[in-house]
């Protein structure tokens, strides 16, 4: 037997407004079934859906799970532009001047996650110290 996650829930004070971002973030949408103002709302993604829950308190410490960020189809560092526009801000970035590393950026509720470098960026600095 096996078992899969089905959802990473995430506590905020706007469920559909956080979802409404990550959605963008992740090329998904909300679901259909979710409106402005509900209490909760998915979006799913393949693997594990993202469930957010409005929730009364605020984030007041630091994530203790977050989500790391692979691109697919574009590099670490246009990703991280593409968050920002969408309303990601810059936490900490642990870019290095040979190009590994990543970058922390928070959603716009504050909840940290990282981006990383795309498969073909770790592929090519692999090939570059062979």
């Amino acid at each position: 037997m096996t078992t899969l996650v089905r959802h990473v829930t995430i506590d905020c004070s706007d469920a559909y407004a956080l979802a409404s971002f990550w959605a963008r973030a992740l090329d998904s949408q909300v679901s259909d079934d979710d409106k402005p103002g509900d209490p909760e709302a998915l979006v799913e993604t393949p693997g594990a859906g993202l469930l957010f829950i409005q929730v009364p308190e605020k984030k007041s410490l630091k994530n203790r799970v977050h989500l790391d960020l692979q691109p697919q189809d574009r590099t670490r560092d246009e990703e991280v532009e593409r968050l920002i526009s969408l309303g990601a801000t810059l936490f900490d970035d642990q870019r290095r001047p040979d190009g590994t590393g990543w970058v922390v950026l928070q959603d716009p509720e504050g909840n940290e996650f990282c981006v990383e470098r795309s498969k073909a960026e770790r592929a090519a600095t692999e090939a570059a110290q062979a």
